[in-house]
């Protein structure tokens, strides 16, 4: 750290000599920038079609077993969205930043043997995730308000959603294997493909069907750990496959903590960003549920449109992740940077239109869900007040996946705990000591956002390339 800047510093190799480059690889390294990013983006829109049919189908089938049911499943949501989201972008982004950092340095045999310990990885987080959960979930949901039928629903959802932990966390990261290499269709095709299964089970599994028995909120979960298990075998197979740019292999390769460590060093704090942003949502639950139950509903109905902002902000920022990391390994640094801040620009304009549009047609998201006329009545006033600052969040979570690809993510870390203080903390305020209510725990929220992209413009804007030999920055 020097007069305020974060450095980088680069050791001077000698020249290696010239090698073949993947076509994919080549692509990454040359095509201009923005056809390229829209060319990485354009498959995780089925991504984005996916999770919205994962977040909302879920709320509309437990629905209809009544609001308690509703309410139990609201309180396990934010925590099933903090694992995803942990192994999706958090250490799934730390596994495709350092396959496509490998790649671009042409080593592949060091991005097969990370291949391997992303699944090393996936074991060892799952079991963690689920015997934390199964411990503490209880404790939790009674924090948040969960008492009676409300528990009961939430507790019969949570053990089945993170006693099959593993299904999740070796999806995600095979996926994120299989987006190093550049490849963003296969692993958006996987993940539309599991989330068509669980929306075609999880009726089946909650209502019941001749033999099949009525699990009720626990069907839910079954639906999901089932559709995700069969994705991981599925993608366990392909990389084991010759035709995949990076090879799966457990025969011969050593465990090495050094690899581990290469994802631990961006994955910890990008997992730490993870938690900030579910925390965030889980403890303005917590606010809102001291209004009363159906303050509590409309605003979890109503946050549910920030996890599609987030896998929409994922999708895009997958690409910047691939494009930066590819280039980053391959030294070339001004043009890793215009990637971050054309990737930072295009993920506000998208985030920013889904904000907008639902600001001023709110009925139509909150009806999916519930026609309780209280319940609408607060969400509408959720998504006029903090939809049109989904700009700036989008613009935030494209900042943060460009710092992810340089494979430094402190400072904007830092930019989402403040954004965590500003909203949460700001929400406390307002209901508690301002008696603002609801408009007030929303206008807080919308104003972390604004602090969250002025953060993460200042995160990336000090980063600096500097060389042993000059000392300047590039």
């Amino acid at each position: 750290m020097s007069n305020g800047i974060a450095s980088i510093p680069l050791a001077v190799a000698p020249a290696a000599p010239a090698r073949p480059i993947a076509p994919r690889t080549k692509m990454l390294l040359e095509a201009p920038i923005l056809p390229a990013l829209l060319r990485l983006a354009a498959p995780n829109v089925l991504n984005l079609l996916a999770f919205v049919g994962l977040i909302t189908f879920d709320g509309l089938f437990v629905g209809r077993l009544g609001p308690d049911a509703l309410a139990g499943i609201s309180l396990v949501f934010p925590w099933v969205m903090l694992m995803q989201h942990a192994a999706a972008s958090g250490m799934g982004g730390a596994v495709s930043s350092a396959v496509a950092r490998a790649l671009g340095a042409g080593q592949k045999a060091r991005a097969n043997d990370l291949a391997t310990h992303a699944v090393w990885l996936a074991l060892m987080l799952s079991a963690s995730f689920s015997f934390l959960m199964l411990l503490a979930g209880p404790l939790f949901y009674r924090w948040m308000g969960g008492h009676g039928a409300v528990l009961e629903a939430a507790i019969a959802y949570s053990n089945v959603a993170f006693g099959g932990a593993l299904s999740i966390w070796m999806l995600n990261l095979l996926c994120n294997v299989v987006r190093g290499t550049g490849n963003m269709g296969l692993p958006a095709t996987v993940i539309v493909v599991c989330v068509l299964g669980h929306v075609v089970i999880s009726p089946l599994l909650i209502f019941g069907l001749g033999p099949i028995p009525a699990l009720g909120p626990a069907g839910a979960g079954w639906g999901l750990v089932t559709s995700f298990g069969a994705g991981s075998i599925f993608l366990l197979a392909y990389l084991r496959n010759a035709r995949s740019l990076v090879t799966l292999s457990f025969r011969g390769i050593r465990f090495q903590w050094g690899l581990l460590g290469e994802f631990f060093r961006v994955g910890i704090p990008g997992m730490l960003n993870v938690a900030i942003t579910n925390v965030t949502v889980i403890a303005l639950t917590g606010v809102a549920g001291h209004l009363g139950r159906d303050t509590a509903i409309a605003y979890a109905m109503g946050a549910r449109l920030e996890y599609i902002i987030i896998p929409l902000g994922f999708g895009i920022g997958t690409g910047i992740v691939a494009l930066i990391g590819t280039n980053w390994g391959a030294r070339q640094y001004a043009r890793a940077r215009a990637i971050a801040w054309s990737g930072g620009a295009v993920a506000a304009a998208f985030c920013g239109a889904v904000g907008l549009f639902f600001a001023l047609f709110p009925r139509l998201w909150m009806s999916i869900f519930t026609i309780d006329e209280e319940i609408v009545r607060i969400g509408v006033s959720y998504l006029q007040i903090v939809g049109p600052a989904y700009a700036l969040y989008g613009f935030g979570i494209g900042l943060y996946f460009a710092c992810q690809g340089y494979g430094k993510l402190v400072l904007a870390v830092v930019a989402n705990g403040i954004r965590f203080l500003v909203a949460a903390g700001g929400g406390f305020i307002a209901v508690f000591w301002m008696e603002a209510g609801t408009a007030g725990i929303f206008a807080a929220i919308a104003l972390g956002f604004v602090a969250y992209a002025g953060l993460t413009s200042l995160a990336l804007s000090r980063f600096k390339v500097t060389t042993p030999a000059t000392g300047s920055g590039s």
